[in-house]
């Protein structure tokens, strides 16, 4: 039985958020100053980075949402 377009959304949306959720935790790990160094710059470039990053994708799932609701009339 072919997967339906929802159907394949769901099972990728959860594998992509799954990987997405552990590589968070990862990056979590890098603040344990007994094996890394880092400064408040290089913290501050990586959260830049990726809540633009969440931002750009969250704006072209509202793109995509507001256009398909059409005209209310």
């Amino acid at each position: 039985m072919q997967e339906d377009k929802h159907g394949k959304f769901k099972r990728l949306a959860k594998q992509r958020g799954e990987r997405i959720l552990k590589d968070l935790q990862l990056l979590g790990n890098l603040s344990n100053t007994n094996n890394y160094t880092y400064t408040e710059a290089d913290v501050k470039k990586i959260f830049a980075t990726l809540e633009q990053e969440l931002r750009f994708s969250r704006s072209r799932f509202q793109k995509t949402i507001s256009r398909n609701r059409g005209i209310d009339i």
